[in-house]
């Protein structure tokens, strides 16, 4: 048998800044937020939808 030998002392690494991390995703869920918030005052200040303010409807 075979034991294993554990690492005494853990490295200390830095989180990726690309990739799926949990830095990438908040950000991405806050400016969806930020996007969400000023479609809605675009469709409460012209009256219109987002479609129809695209000139798409």
């Amino acid at each position: 048998m075979k034991s294993e030998i554990k690492p005494s002392v853990t490295p200390n690494l830095e989180d990726p800044k690309f990739g799926l991390n949990s830095y990438s995703e908040r950000l991405n869920g806050r400016a969806a937020m930020i996007g969400f918030a000023a479609i809605l005052i675009i469709e409460y200040m012209t009256g219109k939808g987002l479609l129809a303010w695209l000139g798409l409807q």
